[in-house]
């Protein structure tokens, strides 16, 4: 696994990755909530038309943007164990941070507009979508881990995964807060820290 962010698939050249660019640029600039499909379809050089015969709506270019064009996010998270438990989640941590700071200014729009977000949380429950997804899949992996007897017995996975990626969660605000670029260096150094605290109270009980 490797421990810098993948950033996802690069531009291809063609309609459908111009307009899932220009997506990218105008939702990271004006936040969910004031992007549109004619803004999107305009950046792109193409018509709202030709947008349409890609996308379904806002919400579905939101989704491809998410996948194609942040940091990934999976991979471990679905996988059974393999490797280092430790530079597993050193990898998946620093991924995180790289995801999150680059979706914080995209979503952030959305709690300002209650209905917005109504709606939006909706659509993504009808897609089986949503925030909890990264959660869900680092539980996934760690039950896995702890089936592998590399995590104690009665850790709580579901715990140390919001743990971690609320800690991930925290440096990437703060970083987005203060206008600073991601450091992919210190984001891994970050995540080192993180998942080392967390793996002491994860770890087998190797003296009984």
């Amino acid at each position: 696994m490797p421990s810098i962010p993948d950033r996802g698939t690069p531009a291809r050249g063609g309609t459908r990755d111009r307009i899932l660019d220009a997506a990218a640029q105008v939702m990271h600039r004006d936040g969910l909530a004031r992007a549109t499909t004619k803004q999107i379809a305009r950046a792109a050089g193409y018509s709202e038309a030709t947008l349409y015969k890609h996308f379904d709506d806002k919400t579905d270019l939101f989704l491809a943007v998410l996948k194609e064009r942040l940091p990934r996010l999976g991979g471990v998270l679905t996988a059974e164990p393999d490797g280092s438990l430790r530079d597993n989640l050193v990898a998946i941590a620093a991924r995180m941070q790289a995801f999150y700071h680059d979706s914080y200014p995209i979503a952030a729009s959305l709690f300002s507009e209650p209905a917005l977000l109504a709606a939006h949380r909706a659509e993504l429950d009808r897609r089986g979508a949503g925030p909890h997804k990264p959660v869900d899949g680092l539980t996934g992996y760690l039950r896995a881990e702890q089936r592998a007897g590399r995590i104690r017995a009665d850790a709580d996975c579901a715990a140390a995964a919001r743990l971690l990626i609320g800690g991930c969660l925290q440096h990437a605000f703060l970083d987005t807060f203060a206008q600073r670029e991601l450091d992919p260096a210190q984001a891994e150094h970050r995540a080192a820290a993180l998942v080392d605290t967390l793996l002491a109270g994860l770890a087998p009980d190797v003296s009984s």
